[in-house]
């Protein structure tokens, strides 16, 4: 424990004052749902807080963890970290004010001083969060921060980080519709713009997530993308621990490639729910052709898995009869 938190405290510090921040409001907001009655859109006014609070306190701790393992450039890796930590603060503390105001973060046209000025920081702090984490991607792709399996899935799970980023520069209302509704006292707003294809906000939808369950929702390939380096970082951390017991998963270039052929299902993934979202279809009824897509893209990742382990399980059928060979030349 002593030494992971010294490993801790040489992490990128903004990052991790943001981390803290944010892991306040997820305490706030998860009282604000126990206590606060309030709803907008049949939700609580607390849980769009909540959620990306948690997000936050995890994408940030892992940003930080990666600046932190740097070679090249640390010190514009660290103003890049930066940006991105006050940038968050920002953004999501205006989300907290909006909702303790009962009234819509995303999407709010209202006339009001405090919602315009707002919005615009709010949508400049998109392009603030996208190019910090995108430029954050470009670093890492030219840099060897482990061994090659944690290489692998660093480098492959923020590039989908980065892309499922992308998706929130239609969230915030790139869709042009308008939608009259109204805050949690009663008082109309006007949304431009909806996270929905196909589909009103505030209908039918899944708990917690309120992802719909009639039509589109482009927050389930935004939510896919940002989390795709803590999917695949816990297959490397998987891996490791097997490969304690497996003796042919001991090669780096083993796990290598198994962590490949898992970033190829998880894209799948990433992009099958994109093309459903994008054609109006709920994330619980996948038709055919969402289904072919992921299927396609697991069915690759499937065969690297049995190319890679009949490879080296082969090698390690070698290694063994080359090393009894040598032992009964000794004797």
């Amino acid at each position: 424990m002593h030494k992971v938190l010294a490993e801790v405290r040489t992490w990128h510090r903004p990052l991790m004052l943001m981390v803290s921040v944010m892991a306040a409001l997820v305490l706030v907001a998860a009282v604000g749902l126990l206590v606060d009655n309030r709803t907008i859109l049949n939700e609580s006014v607390w849980l769009k807080p909540f959620k990306f609070g948690l997000s936050f306190v995890l994408y940030g701790a892992t940003l930080a963890w990666l600046l932190s393992r740097l070679r090249k450039a640390k010190r514009f890796g660290w103003w890049v970290g930066t940006v991105f930590a006050v940038t968050g603060v920002i953004d999501v503390g205006f989300i907290a004010v909006q909702a303790a105001r009962g009234t819509f973060s995303h999407f709010n046209s209202n006339a009001d001083t405090f919602n315009q000025v707002g919005q615009q920081v709010f949508m400049s702090g998109v392009l603030g969060l996208f190019g910090a984490s995108l430029v954050v991607a470009i670093m890492l792709q030219f840099q060897r921060v482990g061994d090659a399996p944690l290489n692998r899935a660093i480098r492959t799970g923020i590039a989908l980080a980065v892309a499922g980023m992308g998706l929130a520069f239609y969230l915030v209302g790139s869709t042009g519709t308008k939608t009259q509704t109204t805050d949690a006292y009663g008082n109309p707003v006007t949304l431009s713009g909806s996270h929905g294809i196909g589909v009103e906000a505030g209908g039918p939808a899944l708990p917690l997530t309120h992802w719909s369950t009639v039509g589109g929702d482009l927050r389930v390939p935004h939510f896919i993308g940002l989390h795709a380096i803590h999917a695949l970082l816990a297959v490397v951390v998987l891996l490791s621990l097997l490969a304690a017991r497996v003796t042919w998963l001991r090669p780096e270039r083993v796990r290598a490639r198994l962590v490949g052929a898992a970033a190829i299902a998880y894209t799948g993934l990433m992009i099958a729910t994109s093309t459903q979202a994008f054609r109006g279809q709920s994330v619980i009824h996948p038709d055919g052709q969402t289904l072919g897509i992921f299927g396609g893209f697991v069915a690759l990742g499937l065969l690297v898995v049995a190319v890679t382990i009949a490879a080296a399980r082969r090698q390690g059928e070698t290694s063994s009869m080359q090393i009894a060979a040598g032992e009964t030349l000794k004797v």
